[in-house]
């Protein structure tokens, strides 16, 4: 099976890169992240994901099969050893302070970490067909919009098989009312998934399958007001606009909070006395950023000292195709003041209707209560399909194949940036369905997306995920890119040279 797993290592240690691969496996499974009888990938799949000799994994696997720690068996691969006794590590020194507590976008979109929206936004909008403009209609050649239509192809061979697995074994009990929180198959899958790939420090009881993270964040939204009293969030500037006033709307304050190079600023957080946040630290919407290491202990000691909760919406997680390794999740620095949600939308669809949280534990049951009145829990034989998926290794293989697409699709991207709009680059790492462009400072966004539309390329300039007006000299374009054939992405690249060519101050 083409099974994931993320090693953090360093190939300018003094230590080995065996050593490294071993320790890393043994603390994760030491500290409750790597389950017992969780699936490992094989050694050549691991080396080629690293990029390192197969001997490298082989003599690191076979060292803990000899300490106890694996088990590997013919026919059935590498696992951790199911008998052994989960300890929950000590948090790390920064985090020994402080007590506990709490993707379907709010607007559709990307940048809502999950699929279809509640809200006015990327996703409902027209992926084909004409834009009004002008006093005439243009075709639409390319939307280059993201939500939507930006989703990559759905494996509907590998869920058919799946759902008709999970009605085989569910038997007369499926029919039923699932559990509040989620039907314990999948809890169970997702806490070993998620913490092979992300790194979160969770377990099945500190985990609750929502229908996607609009109703994620209404919960949350609600938890936080009731549980805690936090009258207000603090939200990433740029940021998803359908986020804003959803989080209006359930009845908290949004709080504008800076992003630069390194991902949002905490020393401006700070300042805004707010005591709760949402953050895309993995791949920053929309500007693509990764949240610095330096920022992540900051925003983690913030949480600690402050008392205060960060939700980490990481809505493409699983999509992460640059060079360097993906960064782990923010929450394992800080799991009783992080809440990490999570969502097929990007990686699935968005009509599944499909995400989950895993929250600190004094959360859990507010969460659970108010999910009790909005309805009686997700689909039941939708997520009894999803942890046959997950479990089986079919969905690993999609991500693979996912991750293969979006490589070739941002390669073209860049390739064509570099060609048809001279000064302009691709800014941050090879991640998720869409793409930051940063234009030269001269030209006009909104000329561009204008232009852009005349030629029948829709596009969405980065002024318009700003609580305010767009510092000058800052134009930027957001770029779906997931759902164009490499073809297209060129063409539609080519016809945004030709706008920006008269946009030109």
């Amino acid at each position: 099976m083409s099974l994931h797993m993320t090693v953090d290592v360093a190939r300018n240690s003094g230590e080995s890169l065996t050593s490294q691969i071993q320790s890393f496996i043994k603390r994760e499974i030491a500290d409750g992240v790597l389950h017992p009888g969780t699936r490992l990938p094989s050694s050549r799949r691991l080396a080629g994901d690293l990029d390192v000799s197969r001997s490298v994994v082989v003599e690191a696997y076979g060292q803990l099969v000899a300490e106890g720690w694996l088990e590997a068996a013919p026919g059935s691969g590498t696992r951790v050893v199911g008998h052994l006794g989960q300890r929950r590590a000590a948090p790390p020194a920064l985090l020994d302070e402080g007590g506990g507590g709490t993707g379907a976008g709010t607007g559709a979109g990307a940048g809502t970490g999950a699929g279809a929206g509640t809200g006015a936004g990327a996703g409902t909008e027209a992926g084909a067909g004409t834009e009004a403009g002008a006093g005439r209609s243009t075709r639409v050649r390319w939307d280059l919009r993201t939500g939507g239509d930006n989703v990559p192809a759905f494996p509907r061979r590998e869920w058919l098989l799946c759902y008709e697995r999970a009605l085989g074994a569910a038997g007369p009990a499926g029919a039923g009312y699932p559990p509040l929180a989620g039907a314990p198959a999948l809890r169970d899958e997702l806490a070993r998934f998620l913490g092979r790939l992300r790194g979160v420090r969770t377990d099945p009881g500190r985990l609750l399958v929502v229908s996607g993270f609009a109703q994620a964040l209404a919960l949350l939204c609600a938890a936080l007001a009731g549980a805690d009293g936090v009258p207000e969030l603090a939200l990433e500037d740029p940021g998803h606009p359908g986020q804003r006033r959803f989080v209006r709307e359930a009845g908290l304050r949004p709080v504008p909070v800076p992003v630069d190079e390194e991902g949002i600023d905490v020393g401006a957080l700070a300042a805004t006395g707010v005591r709760a946040v949402l953050v895309t630290p993995g791949h920053q919407f929309p500007t693509g950023v990764v949240l610095s290491a330096r920022r992540r202990e900051a925003l983690a000691r913030w949480a600690v000292e402050r008392g205060g909760w960060v939700v980490e919406d990481d809505y493409d997680g699983g999509l992460w195709y640059d060079r360097g390794p993906a960064p782990l999740a923010l929450q394992r620095l800080a799991p009783e003041r992080v809440v990490y949600a999570g969502t097929a939308s990007k990686t699935l669809a968005p009509g599944l209707r499909l995400g989950w949280l895993s929250a600190p534990e004094p959360l859990v049951g507010a969460l659970e209560r108010a999910r009790e009145r909005q309805d009686l829990g997700s689909d039941a034989y939708t997520q009894l399909a999803f942890a046959e998926m997950l479990g089986s290794g079919l969905f690993d293989r999609h991500l693979r194949r996912l991750r293969e697409g979006a490589r070739e699709r941002r390669g073209a991207l860049e390739e064509a940036v570099a060609r048809h709009l001279p000064g302009a680059r691709v800014v941050g790492p090879a991640a998720g369905l869409h793409a930051y462009v940063r234009l030269p400072r001269h030209v006009d966004e909104g000329v561009v997306v204008a232009g852009a539309r005349r030629r029948g390329v829709l596009v969405r300039g980065g002024a318009s995920y700003r609580f305010g007006p767009a510092p000058a000299g800052a134009p930027a374009l957001v770029v779906g890119h997931a759902h164009v054939p490499r073809g297209g992405v060129t063409e539609a690249v080519r016809a945004l040279g030709l706008a920006a060519a008269g946009g030109r101050g």
